[in-house]
């Protein structure tokens, strides 16, 4: 084979097929293959009675291929449907083994395999890369002890508190199941008016870090409380951050609609290049500590995801770093397979009364079993460990533990209770009273947190935009959904509210009579 160059320079991405070409130049070109490795004599032509005649039944080299075609898809994602992944590892450069006693975190210089997937929340697998979104950044650590899906977004927070109204959510933001179209802008302000927690979190999304200018100029956020046990015993509270080395980057509302229409997968794109040129992206790793007894007596509830513990009450203690060194092999089997799970926790790290992350413990699962099937744990990205359990049989079976017993207790050699995640197991203390309490009246502070947002962390110039990004939204939305909504940006700050306001005033046409 002659080598194959490159016409002109071209960006990694482009040059994958040279790039493959170049590996096998010097090897025999493999011979084509049905799915169950049966050579095939000719490839460009189907199997006919004569040059004009019909197809043959029998001609399984066709039927082969095409019944493979049509099941090449799987469900896509109810949510985080498109995305980008990588590889690498995590380091660890602080020691924090007095808060915990996972094994992640055993010692300093201490290295972990990783993969991460980043995506956008709300749209489908064909959604432009650039579109105003919360971002997912999910982080699989490959420990000793299994897999650690640190599960989360781009934002130390969330709109809503409590799962039940996670579906309703999150169909405010697909499409309307009438029109088909997206966003429907009465949809989505019926819902954030009505729903005063999720204030904060709407400031968040139409400020600049609403639309990031690369997955790499991010920060991540485990966003939901977790709970840390150490070598004695003792529980802690905590939260997760992994801010980016690379500085925050941004695109704002023109350049990011002018990207769409040119580069839909322009932070995909981006993501590759810079893995594929040697320019690793890092992100630096901290948690937030709070003690039982600290959550008892603080004044907001620690476990309410809708908002984050002050840096000031609970500083960012740094422990390692997230570094990413390598791109997929293949994306369907790499990223699309990837599967993440916030119930997967080693020993030391635990769930908290968080009441979305309780919700989620299920439902992410759930979602990989409908995608994936009940293996989908067996596949390589998802775990690539000898599995010791009493799980047998179903669609897809990789491993079947050979002849090892599947139940429990067992006198032949099966696998038990493994002592040290038992003595990390703590005993916590479950009090009161069952019932459906909302935890979004106005008895607890829905407008604190947003309104030292506004005025504490905000310069001029982003409060501007943040004004022009809300009224380019709400503009659409019918006119009582305007006033609910502005009434709750009030109670952030009068100013705010005011020009929202003045904005969406001088831009909306009072329509004639004679003009419908």
């Amino acid at each position: 084979m002659s080598e194959l160059k490159p016409i002109k320079i071209r960006q990694p991405a482009a040059n994958q097929l040279l790039e493959h070409a170049k590996k096998i130049e010097h090897e025999d070109r493999e011979s084509a293959t049905t799915n169950s490795g049966n050579p095939i004599s000719y490839k460009d032509a189907t199997l006919t009675v004569g040059k004009k005649g019909t197809t043959l039944f029998q001609d399984w080299v066709l039927i082969d291929e095409l019944a493979h075609f049509s099941r090449e898809r799987i469900p896509e994602r109810v949510v985080h449907a498109k995305g980008a992944g990588a590889f690498g590892y995590f380091e660890v450069t602080h020691d924090i083994t007095q808060y915990t006693a996972a094994k992640v975190f055993a010692h300093v210089g201490k290295k972990t395999p990783i993969a991460v997937r980043f995506s956008q929340v709300a749209g489908e697998m064909g959604y432009p890369d650039t579109v105003r979104d919360i971002r997912g950044f999910a982080v699989k650590f490959y420990t000793e002890d299994g897999i650690w899906d640190l599960v989360g977004n781009n934002t130390p927070l969330f709109f809503v508190r409590d799962c039940a109204l996670f579906p309703s959510f999150i169909h405010i933001l697909k499409r309307n199941p009438v029109t088909h179209l997206r966003p429907d802008y009465d949809m989505f302000w019926d819902f954030i008016s009505l729903r005063p927690e999720s204030t904060h979190q709407t400031l968040v999304f139409f400020s600049d870090r609403g639309i990031p200018s690369s997955y790499r100029h991010m920060h991540g956020y485990g966003a939901d409380t977790f709970g840390f046990v150490n070598e004695f015993g003792q529980f802690f509270y905590c939260k997760f951050h992994y801010l980016t080395d690379q500085g925050i980057g941004t695109l704002g509302s023109a350049r990011a609609t002018e990207i769409a229409g040119q580069d839909p997968d322009f932070l995909i794109r981006d993501l590759y290049n810079a893995i594929a040129t040697g320019n690793y992206p890092t992100w630096s790793f901290y948690i937030q500590i709070m003690t039982p007894e600290q959550a008892e007596k603080h004044p907001w509830d620690p476990f309410d995801v809708t908002k984050v513990w002050l840096h000031a009450d609970f500083p960012l203690i740094p422990v390692g770093k997230l570094v990413l060194n390598r791109n997929p092999k293949n994306y369907f089997a790499e990223v699309e397979q990837m599967a993440f799970d916030p119930a997967h926790l080693i020993p030391g790290i635990e769930p908290s009364p968080d009441r979305m992350l309780q919700g989620r413990l299920f439902n992410y699962g759930d979602t990989a079993r409908y995608r994936l099937g009940a293996n989908n744990l067996q596949l390589p990205v998802n775990s690539p460990f000898k599995l010791h359990n009493f799980s047998r049989d179903g669609f897809a079976t990789l491993d079947s533990q050979g002849g090892a017993p599947n139940y429990h207790p067992n006198s032949f050699g099966g696998p038990d209770n493994d002592k040290r995640a038992l003595a990390l197991s703590p005993l916590l203390p479950v009090v009161g009273n069952a019932g459906r309490y909302d935890n979004g009246g106005e008895d607890w502070d829905n407008f604190g947190q947003a309104r030292l947002l506004y005025h504490r962390v905000l310069k001029e110039d982003e409060k501007e935009r943040l004004v022009d990004n809300i009224v380019n939204w709400l503009k659409n939305a019918a006119d009582f959904l305007q006033e609910r909504a502005i009434r709750n940006f009030a109670n952030v700050d009068e100013e705010f509210a005011r020009k929202i306001r003045e904005r969406i005033q001088a831009q909306v046409k009072p329509v004639a009579l004679a003009e419908l």
